[in-house]
């Protein structure tokens, strides 16, 4: 299987008709089924690594201010509780919570609610533990190559570029930022170039780094992904453009 890192944007991408959603759904058109999907996701940020172990994950709507209809969106996917055991396994001698509690969150259905509509390929969350630093996230994920030859889809969601102090809300389009052009430019040079060092310590940038990723939880899916990356690989970049100015909508495909 490939490892596909996707920007989800704003939580509205789940029910708007827009380019996004369309090619995220022609993503998952041009994939082999997998066996799971395993989701590492910026909006499951705490304080330990762990991975959601239960039969029926629940959709979770983390967020506020949307309209109602999103809040009604339910991804009902089955979790893969033998697939969380595997997981925690590979990750050792790294201690890993097998979750009850947990579910998925937008960062995970707002992208697979195009990708695999029909909700019937098997998902599960691994968490970003915050106390520890990007070179950890990248050297944890590496345990996790294993997963692409047993037919499971490793993603990442998150944003490249994720400042929303600076984002447009309003209804019109906004021009992109110079420094997030800059910055996601830059990154796109990295993935290419297969420079993994430079894109694991991100915060040595610059200043388009830093008002990029002002915080590193949109950023750290990347490297889940991105420490999966095999010899021979091609890097593709099937969706593009960056959204409110200031959050990148950059897909990046391994594989």
């Amino acid at each position: 299987m490939p490892a596909i890192f996707f920007g989800h944007g704003n939580p509205m991408n789940a029910i708007s008709e827009n380019v996004y959603g369309k090619k995220w759904h022609a993503i998952g058109r041009s994939l082999p089924k997998p066996k799971a999907v395993l989701a590492i996701s910026a909006h499951w940020y705490v304080e330990e690594t762990a991975v959601t172990a239960m039969e029926k994950p629940r959709t979770i709507h983390d967020f506020g201010g949307f309209p109602r209809e999103l809040f009604e969106v339910a991804y009902p996917a089955p979790g893969d509780p033998a697939l969380a055991r595997r997981i925690a396994g590979l990750l050792q001698p790294a201690r890993v919570a097998l979750d009850q509690e947990w579910g998925l969150d937008h960062g995970t259905w707002s992208v697979l609610t195009h990708v695999f509509p029909e909700a019937d390929v098997p998902v599960v969350q691994l968490s970003i533990d915050e106390t520890k630093p990007p070179h950890f996230h990248y050297e944890l994920a590496k345990r996790l190559a294993p997963l692409r030859d047993e037919g499971v889809l490793v993603i990442g969601s998150g944003n490249v570029v994720h400042n929303l102090h600076a984002y447009a809300w309003g209804r019109h389009p906004a021009q992109p930022f110079d420094w997030a052009l800059r910055f996601e430019a830059r990154v796109r040079e990295l993935l290419i170039a297969g420079d993994d060092a430079a894109l694991v310590d991100y915060e040595s940038l610059g200043g388009d780094a830093l008002l990029s990723a002002p915080t590193p939880d949109h950023y750290l899916p990347l490297l889940y992904v991105l420490a999966l990356r095999r010899e021979g690989d091609r890097v593709t970049f099937p969706v593009e453009g960056i959204d409110g100015g200031s959050v990148s909508m950059l897909t990046i495909e391994f594989g």
